[in-house]
């Protein structure tokens, strides 16, 4: 018979199709594999529907076989099979699928139909790693079997073929090797092992193998003689075929689960929380997902990738679908499978669509809802993975002009002056005194820093809660939440923190009053550092403090500057002196002494810089003006 042409646009399109859609070569096992369970699948639906006996499921199956001296791998199963007009139809037209083509048919009779393959493009793949392509087929009912040959781009021949079996028997010659590429890869028993694990685990067909092995020989190693190994050969299922996801809870139990995750994401302890979740409808889907213990070591750098595992009825399609997860939970891994994606011609990239977005909604809100959960009734474990994850919980109220600021409020933890422990926004709310207007929070490198502020001493004086924010992240997450449940966010250095009775306001108003021209002449020997010098009777013991006006607080004046790119910016402060500790009664003796008074302030200017945890500008003339107040 003379050599038939693809009935495809041109060679351009096969050439495409073989060296340009897959993004590895390995990806064509998958697709064989793929096609051969569709088969399958085909003859297995039509034995029920036609009420066809002597078809048993537990009898079909994919076999592998690898020969090393030939150099030929192949690929058998004992499915429907095709004609040789379909041999010619399916395989003669690319982008023509069969299987497609049978699902559409089905699912007008209302059948459940799980078919993997519908572009018809996967078996091309083949050419990929092989300079010929030899199928022989034997669709069910027929009396002999048909032979389809190609070479690649010059077309295909058909003949018949002594090949009696029920299915079909796809044989790869496997091309040389070169300098860029080892195909003998796709000849060893481990690397094709290790193909068929890693995309076909789940097929629900078993994939069946002659795996080599060694044993010592019977009677050999005995009164002092050498042991002596022979080889033999074991068929092996290769495939788990139930996907551990797919069984229901009562079948699984916590340490599977917890092996499964370790062996399947590399991890050396257990997950913190196992979160198992499917939905049916608009989106159907099973997802497994984990909440790690600890994070990777990459977890905060540029070279880690968010993503769950992606499954298409059991075939892996993606190893990491970042669209899956939100930026704040992309520490969590897992899978998802599903059989309504819509894929792409290479199944190796989702189209992005409606049901994409349904199931990254979802996962984000079952997500949200376990945490919460963990929160409320495991405390321990929470906070253990707060130390971990907690930052990027942080950074996912900040992210998109605070997206997500609401989904997040409940999950965030600061160290609270409240016995220095974890707390959260519900919890710092519900312990609030009745009288207080605002949720008071202080920045700084530690939590013990924080409340060493002139500020936190006297606002814990009053018996109120202080949160310690001592990430940089912090106060930019709780600015883009604004409220709590109406309850504003104040920094304790920001100016306007009311901690003064009337009564004692009117005092410090008619002292500021009083003292006017001490605190001009303060503001002149500081200026360019502060926008003022002005009274505070709610400093404690301090002498004085620091405080900003305006939208830039310090702490913020310290994360805008140390990053790489941008303008400069600059806190407006305001040196605020408490007229109630002895400092103040010395500041004004030297009230007519102007250089004196100079030294005073810029010596109580650094002091503050210290308390408030910014670097002095000149450690060595701040040395100089303390060494002169001494003398």
């Amino acid at each position: 018979m003379a050599i038939k042409e693809f009935q495809a646009e041109s060679k351009r399109l096969m050439d495409l199709m073989i060296n340009s859609i897959y993004t590895h070569k390995e990806i064509f096992l998958r697709e064989l594999i793929s096609n051969a369970s569709d088969a399958i699948d085909k003859l297995y639906y039509k034995s029920v529907s036609e009420g066809v006996t002597g078809l048993n499921r537990e009898d079909f199956f994919i076999r592998i076989e690898a020969d090393k001296d030939s150099r030929t791998l192949t690929i058998t199963d004992n499915g429907v099979g095709m004609t040789p007009e379909e041999l010619d139809s399916n395989l003669g037209v690319i982008a023509k699928s069969g299987s497609l083509q049978f699902k559409s048919e089905n699912e007008k009779n209302d059948a459940d139909v799980d078919i993997i393959g519908q572009f018809g493009v996967g078996f091309y793949s083949a050419f990929m790693v092989s300079s010929k392509v030899v199928v022989e087929s034997k669709a069910f009912g027929a009396e002999k079997g048909a032979l389809w040959v190609s070479e690649g781009l010059e077309g295909y021949e058909i003949t018949e073929t002594d090949w009696n079996e029920r299915g079909t028997r796809i044989t790869l010659s496997i091309k040389p090797d070169t300098e860029e590429e080892n195909y003998s890869e796709f000849l060893d028993q481990y690397r094709l092992s290790h193909l068929v694990k890693r995309y076909s685990d789940y097929i629900r067909y078993p994939i069946k193998m002659e795996m080599q092995r060694s044993r010592r020989k019977e009677g050999s190693g005995e009164e002092g003689k050498e042991p002596e190994y022979e080889t033999y050969f074991e068929e092996e299922i290769l495939n788990s075929m139930v996907p551990l996801w797919k069984k229901s809870k009562s079948e699984v139990t916590d340490e599977e689960l917890n092996n499964f995750y370790k062996e399947k994401f590399g991890d050396w302890q257990d997950p913190l929380r196992v979160i198992r979740t499917s939905t049916e409808g608009a989106a159907t889907y099973t997802a497994l997902l984990f909440v790690p213990g600890t994070a990777p070591y990459n977890y905060y750098t540029r070279d880690f990738e968010k993503g769950l595992q992606l499954y298409a009825s059991g075939v892996l399609i993606m190893d990491k679908c970042a669209d899956l997860l939100p930026d704040c939970f992309s520490f969590i891994r897992g899978l998802v499978d599903s059989q309504d994606l819509s894929l792409n011609i290479s199944r190796e990239m989702l189209q992005h669509d409606r049901q994409l977005k349904l199931i990254a909604g979802r996962l984000e809100k079952k997500i949200a809802s376990e945490l919460k959960s963990m929160l409320e009734n495991d405390r321990e474990k929470y906070e253990e993975f707060w130390r971990s994850f907690g930052l990027q919980i942080k950074y996912g109220m900040y992210e998109g002009y605070g997206a997500k600021k609401d989904e997040l409020k409940d999950l965030v933890l600061f160290t609270s002056s409240n016995e220095k422990k974890l707390t959260s926004l519900k919890e710092y709310f519900g312990r609030m005194k009745p009288e207080q207007s605002c949720i008071y929070y202080g920045c700084g490198e530690s939590a013990g820093r924080i409340l060493a502020l002139p500020q936190a001493e006297a606002l814990m004086e009053k018996g109120y809660e202080l949160l310690c924010l001592t990430d940089d992240v912090d106060e930019f997450a709780l600015k883009m939440l604004e409220k709590y449940e109406e309850k504003e966010f104040k920094n304790i250095t920001a100016e306007g923190l009311d901690l003064q009775s009337d009564e004692e306001k009117q005092h410090t108003k008619e002292l500021a009053d009083e003292n006017k021209g001490l605190l001009e002449a303060m503001g002149k020997a500081l200026e360019g550092k502060v926008q003022e010098v002005k009274l505070n009777a709610g400093l404690g013991s301090h002498p004085a403090a620091l405080s900003t006006q305006g939208a830039i607080s310090a702490e913020m004046e310290k994360v805008l500057n140390n990053m790489p790119a941008g303008e400069k910016v600059k806190a407006q402060r305001v040196l605020e002196l408490n007229p109630e500790h002895p400092v103040f009664a010395k500041l004004r003796e030297l009230c007519e002494n102007e250089e004196r008074l100079s030294l005073y302030a810029k010596v109580l200017y650094g002091q503050a810089l210290l308390v408030e945890g910014t670097p002095l500008e000149d450690p060595a003339e701040f040395a100089r003006q303390v060494s002169a107040i001494i003398v």
